[in-house]
């Protein structure tokens, strides 16, 4: 946005008559009194005032001879009435600028042309802390969790729809939780007869040997790896004294199925 400052002459002068003069309009005698020239044309302060005077853009009142004109293209304000249209800041001696035909001091153009908060909806000026994401700006403190609302800062964060959670609130109210150890799974994890595990819980009942990836076998809600349920778990053959095992469990990396077998 372009910044201006005041240029130019008024578009008349004031003096005080010396020759003899008529008033243009109400033919006074001027000799001796204070006068106005406009476009070559002289006249008292009255009539000049009544019948010449611009018109101030502001209040919509004459612009006296009397009084201090200011003007930019085209229109003219008393001196006192060339003010901020958002903080009334005087601007006679400002810089200032215009949009949609108001007058704007250097901090209120900066608001305009500023990007709106997507929280509270208030300029993000410029070199002021703020949060990008997905083409939307919100001030740092703006930029909160939806659940606890905290601000996110320098935390990370995932979204929901269109709400943003911090890493905490996320897993609290959106996280599978382990069957094994009640804790929220973050990442990865296995899922065992519709149930989820952290695979570092899906372990053999009795050597504890991670079972995430391989071949296991299930006893009574318990799961067990090949070699730990062949010796503690299996029937043994009156005859040769050998496990009695059916086929076991081929786990896939992630899920684990029940073949049934007992």
């Amino acid at each position: 946005m372009a910044f201006y400052r005041h240029s130019g002459p008024r578009s008349y002068t004031t003096g005080t008559m010396t020759d003899r003069f008529d008033c243009f309009y109400c033919r006074d005698s001027l000799h001796g009194k204070k006068y106005v020239k406009k476009e070559d044309k002289h006249c008292c302060v009255r009539c000049f005032d009544k019948l010449c005077a611009n018109t101030c853009a502001e209040c919509r009142r004459p612009i006296g001879a009397d009084s201090k004109e200011l003007h930019h293209k085209n229109r003219y304000w008393h001196d006192d009435c060339f003010r901020c249209a958002k903080c009334y800041k005087p601007l006679a001696s400002e810089p200032f600028s215009t949009k949609d035909d108001k007058i704007l001091c250097g901090k209120c153009s900066s608001r305009e042309d500023s990007p709106r908060c997507h929280g509270c909806y208030k300029p993000v000026l410029p070199g002021s802390q703020n949060v990008e994401y997905k083409h939307n700006v919100w001030h740092e403190d703006c930029f909160t969790c939806f659940q606890c609302k905290q601000p996110i800062r320098s935390q990370s964060f995932l979204t929901k729809g269109d709400d943003i959670y911090c890493s905490p609130c996320h897993e609290k109210k959106f996280a599978k939780h382990c069957v094994h150890c009640k804790q929220a799974i973050t990442t990865g994890g296995i899922s065992y007869q519709d149930q989820p595990w952290h695979a570092e819980c899906f372990v053999c009942l009795t050597c504890k040997k991670p079972l995430a990836g391989q071949r296991f076998t299930s006893h009574e809600d318990q799961v067990y790896c090949v070699d730990c349920y062949k010796t503690s778990v299996a029937k043994k053959c009156s005859g040769c004294q050998n496990p009695i095992t059916g086929e076991p469990c081929a786990q896939g990396e992630g899920t684990g199925r029940d073949t049934g077998e007992r």
